[in-house]
């Protein structure tokens, strides 16, 4: 694997601009990975890894910059719980941690670069050398993935018997005896124009 600092470098590029999320999510992903034996998250271990990520902010594209894993690969799950969090699981062997990114690391920032004024710019570069406990919670976690959340080819697709809209991997719901989308069942997140 790349450096640190190969690894930022890179998240940065793909993020648009660095951050203490930036720091964050490639040292989570870094020891993460080290923990469940992934070496390779781009290459030969590409098909073991599923990363489950608790937060839609700045850390995730950091995480999926070094790892690889992507919604669209379906190697990586969002779940909107809003923690500074992610779960790394190894696929083949089934070790999985969860890492949490510590609040008190934000106060502790100022033992490391008090000399730095602005609240932001300190974080970034106190996450940069803080030790990994004073930085993460490590969990070791068990996680059933189920068949239809993991990366491949859908497993089933069925048609919404209201607006004719193709639903895959189980994300249908059933009503009244209906197969229905979950926009159909549940009510839709968007308003339809009329033009």
């Amino acid at each position: 694997m790349n450096t640190f600092e190969e690894l930022l470098s890179e998240s940065t590029r793909i993020h648009g601009h660095i951050c203490a999320g930036q720091v964050i999510g490639v040292r989570m992903s870094m020891l993460a990975l080290s923990r469940i034996g992934i070496q390779e998250p781009k290459g030969v271990d590409r098909k073991k890894l599923y990363v489950i990520v608790e937060i839609d902010r700045c850390a995730t594209d950091a995480i999926q910059s070094v790892t690889g894993c992507s919604l669209g690969k379906r190697s990586m799950k969002w779940l909107d719980y809003g923690i500074m969090a992610a779960t790394f699981v190894n696929l083949d062997s089934g070790v999985a941690v969860r890492v949490t990114a510590l609040e008190e690391a934000r106060e502790l920032s100022k033992k490391y670069c008090s000399e730095i004024t602005d609240k932001y710019a300190r974080q970034l570069e106190a996450y940069k050398i803080m030790a990994d406990d004073e930085l993460f919670r490590i969990e070791h976690v068990s996680v059933e993935i189920p068949p239809e959340d993991l990366p491949g080819r859908p497993l089933r697709r069925v048609q919404c018997s209201v607006c004719s809209d193709w639903v895959q991997d189980k994300r249908d719901v059933a009503v009244n005896g209906e197969i229905l989308c979950r926009n159909c069942s549940a009510g839709r997140y968007y308003k339809k124009l009329i033009t």
